[in-house]
């Protein structure tokens, strides 16, 4: 499972605002809710606050990966959100988080999940990715940035 397979223009937003880092996580239980009916943007919002309260997904620099187990989906959701303006997320480096790439995993999807979330982690541990992706214009620029091989 490649980052690439799951990403698409409609699951990229860019210079979103929000709040708190509890309205953020409804936003992006939202976005991960749109494509599943089986699925309510509440139990998802649950599985996400779930997983902050084991120890915050904020992997420092910016960076957070939100991720929760969902049961009853039979697929990996994803979201890709750039913030207009970091915001505090309890990372571990105590910096606010600006890009957020967001989860939403089968139940029992085991290995693959780790798999996925560490090449997520691989990636936003780029420093010169991070700055890319904070200057990029566009959506499409966004997914090539984060789809494409990096050198």
């Amino acid at each position: 499972m490649l980052i690439s397979d799951l990403l698409s223009p409609e699951k990229i937003h860019c210079d979103i605002h929000c709040s708190s880092k509890k309205r953020l996580l409804e936003l992006i239980s939202e976005e991960l809710a749109r494509n599943n009916e089986a699925n309510s943007q509440r139990e998802i919002f649950e599985s996400l606050c779930a997983r902050e309260r084991l120890g915050s997904t904020g992997l420092g620099k910016g960076v957070a990966i939100p991720h929760g187990r969902i049961k009853g989906i039979d697929h990996v959701e994803v979201s890709f959100i750039r913030l207009n303006k970091p915001l505090p997320f309890d990372s571990v480096d105590g910096e606010p988080v600006d890009l957020l790439f967001a989860l939403a995993v089968p139940e029992t999807c085991g290995e693959d999940h780790l798999k996925l979330l560490a090449q997520v982690a691989e990636l936003f541990g780029d420093p010169e990715l991070l700055e890319e992706l904070r200057a990029a214009e566009s959506q499409g620029e966004l997914l090539k940035l984060l789809s494409g091989p990096r050198h």
